[in-house]
């Protein structure tokens, strides 16, 4: 008996979110370079991210696939595409189609989007039916403000209990929850479609370090993805946006190695 090296099925991808403020051309040049798999793209005021055709043009030039669109459901993002949240969602699914991603994440409503927030559910739910395209609804956090807490998404920043049949789950996010990472997963079971990287502390704000650098079980959460052979895919969503070009390198390789040795996982196998 000896230990063998099982390498999951997991593709490591990189958010564009991740090299922030610079472009998302330049995210498919810094993937390509560090050696992604491949992107996440998410929808921002870089024109280029909201093009199908300029997303799929440099895809082919780097030879970096889009694996997953982020819709534009940020607090930030509110004016991308218009004010009509399914809007949104919906472009986000053509932009999906367009270049080849079989994922769009997006976040739950925030509570002052009461219609959007009545039929999300549901909505979520036909879409995936209609498209084939599966809409990864993201785990939240309640907001906090001196002491005290607001609940800021409808039906609930937690996913886990809601009939979504996809969800993200993001690290920084439990961090800044107080959530139970692996007990999240486990709750999810097949559910868990697509995981964005990164860690956290535990303050209020939402951090976004790389892994490794937090209290977040990073490790032991990709592990557990490797044991189970996830298939989805794993985004590393860092915070790069202070660093220089070189120090954002750094960072980025960094997480890189850190996804790759934690999804190596040993597993007994017999050796003749």
């Amino acid at each position: 008996m000896a230990g063998a090296v099982s390498i999951p099925g997991a593709t490591v991808a990189l958010s564009t979110a991740s090299v922030y403020p610079d472009t998302c051309a330049a995210a498919f040049a810094t993937a390509a370079r560090l050696g992604y798999d491949a992107l996440e793209v998410m929808v921002w005021t870089d024109p280029v991210s909201q093009e199908a055709g300029a997303v799929a043009a440099l895809s082919e030039l780097h030879g970096i696939p889009v694996v997953s669109v982020h819709a534009p459901t940020l607090l930030l993002t509110q004016r991308i595409w218009g004010p009509d949240p399914w809007t949104k969602v919906d472009k986000s699914i053509a932009l999906a189609q367009e270049v080849g991603a079989s994922t769009v994440v997006l976040h739950p409503p925030f509570r002052w989007q009461k219609e959007y927030a009545a039929e999300f559910v549901e909505g979520v739910a036909l879409r995936e039916h209609e498209t084939g395209v599966a809409l990864a609804v993201e785990n939240m956090f309640p907001w906090r403000a001196r002491q005290r807490e607001f609940e800021a998404y409808l039906p609930h920043w937690d996913p886990v209990p809601q009939a979504y049949d996809n969800v993200t789950l993001d690290l920084s996010h439990t961090s800044t929850a107080g959530s139970d990472a692996m007990a999240m997963a486990a709750a999810l079971g097949p559910r868990l479609r697509h995981v964005h990287l990164a860690d956290g502390l535990g303050s209020l704000k939402d951090e976004h370090l790389v892994p490794g650098r937090g209290s977040q079980p990073c490790a032991e959460f990709l592990e557990m993805l490797a044991l189970k052979q996830f298939s989805g895919s794993v985004v590393v969503e860092v915070g790069t946006r202070k660093l220089t070009p070189e120090q954002r390198e750094v960072d980025l390789a960094e997480a890189l190695a850190f996804a790759r040795l934690h999804l190596a996982t040993a597993s007994t196998a017999e050796v003749s």
